[in-house]
């Protein structure tokens, strides 16, 4: 699978520009400001129909216009694919698939399998536990439906359950049955949910150790935890230890919506002990990660964007990064840098046909 041409129209600060992309490895370099990242971000909204850096829709139209629209033609599995996202103030977002509207977006996520890695992945270290959920939601819903169902449901009865509790509040009453309703519902979605996150970390963090170990030399120890409440609890007796709690709190303190992961290096936080260079690495091994669990699972070789992850880290972790590159596993690579020079002599080594586009 490889994208094969993108046209983008009012998106951020591109007007109109259009590209016809290497099968291999394409570059946009350029000085910071020019819009390099904005063209990988809209490669990005072709595979999810959202943007990786801004989520707020409308925010992403260019501010003299009253629109924005991306198209790309794909090549998948020897046929054409075209997919257009398009967005217009006070409308509803637009997705099509080969002239085709989509009525659930969700049902296009894993079409086009894509992992992107970036600066604003620091998140994932100095952000709350939500940043990190999404990390391993995304992952898995590329490549399980049912996965994504369930946490679509799971996230929508919990939005009811704490309109309820507030509604107790507000009202004074409690109504035990009624909150009964919700609690067996978030206890069958939160099981399922719970159950295929912990068997794809057990799959998922061997993949991880493996990816930091080339890339940091194997000069240093990792580690990468998932730390659940249903590891010590089951899910409907945290919700009955939570309840008084929870009548005060008016919403719900208990269940897989607080899950997190824990990021270590040796046996300290990363967030707190590892250098800029180390975290970089961790999180750069995270999507190598990523893309190599979506792989095996989808049979599919996801589209990798690479933004500015030159920066900040030393000779020999480049080099290890393109030894990976150079490795045959990877499929299409895109790559923004703000050193013309750097980029031409890291493609050069890839022995790949690459093209660069100087924005």
């Amino acid at each position: 699978m490889y994208l094969k041409k993108i046209s983008i129209l009012n998106f951020k600060n591109i007007e109109s520009q259009s590209f016809d992309f290497e099968k291999k490895i394409n570059c946009f370099v350029g000085n910071n400001g020019v819009g390099k990242t904005n063209v990988l971000d809209a490669i990005y909204y072709l595979s999810f129909a959202k943007s990786y850096f801004n989520t707020v829709a409308v925010q992403n139209i260019n501010h003299n216009a009253s629109f924005f629209m991306i198209e790309g033609d794909y090549i998948v599995k020897d046929r054409q694919e075209k997919i257009l996202c398009s967005l217009k103030k006070g409308q509803k977002k637009v997705l099509k698939r080969n002239d085709k509207c989509y009525e659930k977006f969700s049902e296009h996520i894993g079409q086009l399998p894509l992992v992107i890695i970036s600066p604003a992945d620091r998140d994932l270290v100095t952000e709350g536990s939500e940043t990190r959920r999404k990390f391993i939601d995304g992952v898995i819903s590329q490549q399980n439906k049912n996965y994504l169902n369930d946490l679509i449901s799971y996230n929508k009865v919990l939005s009811q359950r704490n309109a309820l509790l507030k509604y107790f509040a507000a009202n004074r009453t409690f109504d035990e049955l009624n909150l009964s309703v919700y609690d067996t519902q978030l206890t069958e979605y939160g099981i399922r949910i719970y159950q295929v996150r912990k068997q794809f970390l057990e799959a998922f963090i061997p993949i991880f150790n493996d990816k930091y170990k080339i890339i940091s030399g194997d000069s240093e120890r990792v580690n990468l935890l998932y730390i659940s409440q249903l590891n010590d609890f089951k899910m409907d007796d945290l919700l009955k230890k939570s309840l008084e709690k929870d009548k005060i709190l008016q919403f719900t303190s208990a269940g897989i919506h607080k899950d997190d992961l824990s990021f270590d290096i040796g046996e300290y936080p990363i967030k707190k002990f590892g250098s800029q260079g180390q975290q970089k690495s961790y999180l750069i091994a995270l999507k190598l990660a990523q893309f190599e669990f979506i792989k095996q699972k989808s049979n599919v070789t996801p589209i990798l964007l690479l933004d500015d992850i030159f920066d900040k880290l030393d000779e020999n972790r480049v080099s290890q990064i393109v030894d990976l590159v150079n490795n045959n596993q990877f499929g299409q690579i895109f790559i923004t840098d703000t050193h013309t020079e750097r980029t031409e002599n890291i493609v050069k080594m890839s022995n790949k046909p690459y093209q660069i586009f100087k924005l």
